[in-house]
């Protein structure tokens, strides 16, 4: 059943389609020194220990890719923003296994995050985010497979719907916590008002239990909203500790990465980056040019934080150390263009998903210490 929000009243607080497929062992150029480019506000280490080292591309005909997750038995399953195609990858080869209906491209808008059920091996759903004619919403669809392994996707159930659309800012990440529950990234769909109105959905991390209501112990009570205050919210992911950070895009200046407090106001649009305000919480990093950045897809192996860079055109290693940051290095630079998603494989590695119209390809990386 579906679930739709609406504005009932106004609170304000104040305050890779490349895939890239990574291994860490030897680095295959040198990394370079971020400079001026990011502003830690924490340190944690002076660089990542760890080396990616690019163990393969491939070229399997994605176009805009934009997310990508990965079935128990290391299948990968891709979404295709315009396309809104469903794409498997699984022994050097695409395969598609449907187009999910109801989504309506646009600008930044169509067919976006993916996530699967923590128990997908009983349950088989896989949750997507998409735009449709009227909203931005969350839905899941079985995704079966027959004797021969063959990948087939069912009709999608709509479980969570309300959140405005724009031709940019849609937001669109989906992850599974540790916790069992859905977060979701939305952006403010440029409507400047919505972050900081904790009654709408647009610049938020929301938190919704698998059926898509508000997750018990939600920060508002019965309310999906888990943290506001932010502009465009495009990656999410967890340390070993289970503490959640986010990536988000600024706006001319200061792209972000935030370590997420329940209840939290990030400060959009009153604030940017980490200016010190009493009442908001500043970012960990701050990139001040978005040339440099643009962070999108974010994951955390073994104590850093990758993040795929689309202006940037760059894989950013950030090391963490607690609630600490240090100081970002960028590798591939300007190799491979506009880099959407980073998502570790059941095998350990790295894939990096491309955004370039090309089509677009993936990127698998080692890392090692």
């Amino acid at each position: 059943m579906s679930r739709h929000w609406v504005i009932r009243r106004t609170h304000l607080v104040p305050a890779f389609a490349l895939t890239l497929i990574l291994g860490l062992a030897s680095c295959t150029g040198s990394p370079s020194s971020p400079g001026t480019a990011a502003t830690p506000q924490a340190s944690a280490t002076q660089a990542p220990t760890q080396t990616p080292e690019l163990l393969q591309k491939l070229d399997v005909g994605l176009q805009l890719p934009w997310s990508v997750a990965f079935l128990p038995d290391g299948t990968a399953v891709v979404s295709e923003r315009d396309s809104a195609q469903i794409k498997s990858i699984r022994d050097g080869k695409a395969t598609t296994v449907g187009e999910v209906p109801g989504v309506v491209p646009g600008g930044e808008g169509g067919l976006l995050g993916l996530a699967l059920s923590p128990t997908f091996a009983s349950d088989r759903w896989l949750y997507a985010y998409f735009t449709s004619a009227g909203d931005n919403r969350v839905a899941r669809m079985r995704l079966d497979a027959d004797a021969d392994g063959k990948l087939a996707l069912g009709q999608p159930e709509v479980i969570f719907s309300g959140i405005s659309k724009a031709s940019t800012h849609n937001g669109g990440r989906i992850r599974f916590g540790p916790d069992g529950f859905l977060y979701v990234g939305t952006g403010d769909s440029q409507r400047r008002e919505q972050p900081q109105d904790i009654d709408t959905l647009g610049g938020k991390i929301l938190r919704l239990t698998p059926e898509g209501q508000p997750a018990p112990g939600n920060p508002f009570g019965n309310n999906p909203v888990y943290s506001y205050g932010h502009r465009n919210v495009q990656g999410l992911a967890w340390d070993a500790e289970g503490r959640l950070w986010a990536s988000e895009f600024g706006p001319d200046v200061d792209d972000e990465l935030n370590l997420i407090t329940p209840g939290g106001n990030y400060g959009w649009p009153t604030v940017t980056g980490a200016p010190g305000r009493s009442g908001l919480i500043d970012a960990k990093v701050v990139w001040p040019s978005t040339s440099d950045a643009s962070p999108s897809g974010l994951e955390i192996l073994e104590g850093v934080a990758y993040t795929g860079a689309l202006r940037g055109q760059r894989l950013w290693a950030v090391p963490l150390n607690g609630e600490a940051a240090g100081s970002p290095v960028a590798y591939l630079t300007g190799q491979y263009g506009r880099l959407r998603d980073v998502a570790r494989a059941p095998d350990g590695t790295l894939w990096i998903l491309s955004n370039n119209r090309n089509p677009d390809f993936v990127l698998i990386l080692g890392v090692a210490d």
